[in-house]
């Protein structure tokens, strides 16, 4: 799949969260969500970025806004990842790539001039009515949660 734009219907998704329960796009009908993908827990960028998103988790919580994180590790990776970080965003696990290619969050990517195939770091906040409301690719992790955070805003 190719990138989402807004205005887009957002692929619908049911994935485990870090507890092993079954989280849905549509558990945030009449909410906007905002749904990260990153590479992997704890590692140097990734872990920058659940802890920005966590550090003004209240300040999307009052722009009317839940946040979600997604990538291809399991529940038992993600609840040490949380607990090491005290991170207070949600964490699900798509380790099929399923999710990640319906939103154009898996493919080939380029680093230090290597090409490989893997996640591409990627947010797209999903409306209220679960359409694409905008979607950042290829995102730098320092710094984007509060980009995405004045998006909203905005």
């Amino acid at each position: 799949m190719g990138k989402l734009e807004a205005g887009e219907k957002a692929p619908g998704f049911s994935l485990p969260d870090e507890e092993g329960r079954t989280v849905s796009l549509s558990d945030y009908a009449g909410r906007r969500v905002v749904v990260y993908f990153y590479p992997a827990d704890d590692t140097p960028g990734c872990t920058k970025e659940a802890c920005q998103f966590s550090d003004l988790f209240e300040e999307f919580r009052s722009a009317g806004a839940d946040v979600v994180g997604i990538s291809p590790d399991g529940a038992a990776s993600h609840r040490r990842f949380i607990e090491k970080h005290g991170l207070t965003v949600k964490l699900l696990s798509d380790p099929s790539h399923e999710v990640m290619e319906a939103y154009g969050a898996w493919g080939e990517k380029t680093l230090y001039g290597r090409k490989s195939i893997g996640v591409i770091r990627t947010t797209v906040l999903v409306g209220p009515d679960g359409t694409v409301e905008r979607a950042w690719y290829h995102v730098r992790a320092d710094g984007h949660a509060a980009k995405v955070l004045e998006a909203l805003s905005s």
